[in-house]
């Protein structure tokens, strides 16, 4: 298709006269434009961001999840686009875009802070367990688990890994998810509510949990 095609040379092209996060976002917008799937056009145009600034340097792993704020300001985020498309309003859309950037990369540094500190806070609690501690930094990787899942992965015990899960549970760390009297499995949720719930407080000035809660 003749029209990516355009687009894959400016991106070559502009590279030493466009600066990266403007290529960005003149690129997401050009390619949401195109529009060259059936589906999956979205997904694909903001992995493409993430795909810029990797392959540019400017991020090291994946770590700038842009969609939250997309879908966060899904109506203003549409109205830009569509504005490019028919006024020409690029200013408007780069500016929106550039402040879409700066929001995420704050709340990806607020998670970090929050799960650097939940880490910390956690391992101090059962410092003297070391097959504990050996839990926690598993979780930290996988946030889910059973107890044979933890009996294989510590290389303990059935009985053992059945009372740590049972400890972390009792301190409020795990939530057990099924409900059955066997075959259970349970999720490190503070952990994982640190993704859910802050970042997108973060992402949405004003935002309040009680707030959340009433409307949902």
């Amino acid at each position: 298709m003749g029209v990516l095609g355009d687009l894959e040379r400016f991106l070559h092209e502009a590279r030493h006269d466009v600066p990266l996060l403007v290529r960005c976002a003149l690129a997401h917008a050009q390619f949401e434009t195109i529009h060259p799937f059936l589906d999956g056009n979205g997904r694909v145009g903001r992995l493409l961001i993430t795909l810029m600034l990797c392959e540019e340097g400017a991020l090291s792993r994946p770590l700038l999840y842009l969609s939250l704020y997309l879908k966060a300001h899904r109506a203003e985020y549409y109205d830009r686009l569509t504005a490019v498309r028919h006024q020409g309003h690029w200013e408007a859309w780069i500016g929106f875009f550039l402040r879409g950037v700066s929001s995420t990369a704050r709340a990806a540094t607020q998670t970090a802070q929050q799960i650097v500190a939940l880490r910390e806070s956690h391992r101090s609690a059962v410092a003297r367990n070391a097959k504990a501690l050996a839990l926690l930094d598993h979780l930290l990787l996988q946030p889910t688990l059973s107890i044979k899942r933890v009996a294989q992965r510590l290389g303990c015990t059935v009985p053992t890994a059945a009372k740590l899960v049972s400890d972390l549970e009792a301190r409020g760390w795990l939530t057990e998810l099924t409900g059955y009297g066997r075959n259970r499995v349970w999720r490190y949720q503070p952990y994982v509510d640190l993704f859910h719930r802050d970042a997108l407080d973060a992402l949405v000035p004003g935002r309040s949990r009680a707030g959340e809660s009433s409307t949902a």
